[in-house]
């Protein structure tokens, strides 16, 4: 086993393609191919199952992978100590709903470990995907809610992917409106009061089942409804039609400025928010201190 077979086992990974890691590391698919297979056989296991959609991590691979991320950061450590070298990038990925705290962590992680050279992805996306991402280790951390509603549904795909939820924190459910809505000078509201709003939630694609959706209440019917994909879309809606969602109530002000606003929903209901990782694989150093920076600005 050589150090360079475990940087390839990562780019190889991270391009999701063979041809495509190839081709960023400047030599031929087959050397490549071959460098996997020889790592492959010499350990007697499978690292990547090579389908027609392409390749994925064997749950071996999942393992394995997080013992070479280890070691190739500890090589490249001693590399820029003892070699002067030039610090390579860093490397870390998240996939998340929809949620302010995720994005201010993100920043912090970026101005406390930046240096020169960073290859970071923060991945607002659908749900089933945030949990996709993590079982592939696409992503290392996913940031997604349970409740009541999709608790069972939602434990059962973790469990499957040998993946573990950790709490953040609980929230209680709230709307988030314009200041301009006739409704923003209430203490709370209920869902009578919104009902001649228009509602807005996150489009889930093909995994549009009730159980994915990043709102409470999905299956309540509404007389209004539009659905969108990304958050400053859903935000313009909100001031422009006098529009609602549900949240956990968290709101940015440094990101989404003084122009929506948290109001308390009157239902019985807990939201409880946490991120997701694989269980038994140690988390990076990145990783590690994005999980502190999430606390940090959920306090």
């Amino acid at each position: 086993m050589t150090l360079q077979q475990l940087k390839y086992v990562l780019e190889i990974n991270k391009r999701g393609s063979m041809n495509e890691a190839a081709r960023f590391l400047f030599i031929s698919q087959p050397s490549l191919s071959n460098a996997i297979k020889e790592l492959e056989n010499e350990l007697s296991i499978t690292i990547f199952e090579r389908t027609n959609k392409g390749i994925t991590l064997t749950q071996e691979g999942i393992e394995f992978l997080s013992y070479a991320r280890q070691v190739v950061e500890q090589a490249e450590l001693l590399e820029n100590r003892y070699l002067d070298a030039a610090p390579s990038p860093q490397h870390f990925s998240v996939s998340t709903q929809h949620y302010a705290f995720a994005v201010n962590a993100f920043v912090q992680l970026v101005k406390q470990h930046g240096q020169l050279q960073y290859e970071l992805a923060l991945r607002e996306t659908k749900t089933h995907e945030i949990i996709e991402d993590v079982k592939s280790m696409r992503s290392e951390i996913g940031i997604l809610f349970l409740n009541d509603f999709n608790r069972k549904v939602i434990s059962k795909l973790l469990r499957e992917g040998n993946l573990m939820f950790h709490r953040l924190f609980i929230a209680k459910p709230h709307v988030f409106i314009s200041v301009n809505n006739p409704l923003a000078k209430q203490s709370s509201v209920t869902m009578e009061d919104l009902e001649e709003y228009p509602y807005l939630s996150f489009e889930q694609g093909e995994y549009n089942s009730f159980y994915f959706s990043e709102e409470i209440l999905s299956t309540v019917s509404r007389p209004k409804s539009i659905k969108v994909t990304d958050r400053a879309t859903l935000f313009n809606l909100l001031i422009g039609l006098n529009g609602y969602t549900i949240s956990s109530g968290v709101l940015s002000k440094d990101l989404n400025g003084n122009d929506i606003i948290p109001v308390p929903l009157e239902i019985v209901d807990d939201i409880e928010i946490g991120w997701i990782a694989h269980k038994n694989v140690s988390l990076s150093h990145l990783a590690e201190s994005y999980i502190e920076a999430l606390h940090h600005h959920i306090e």
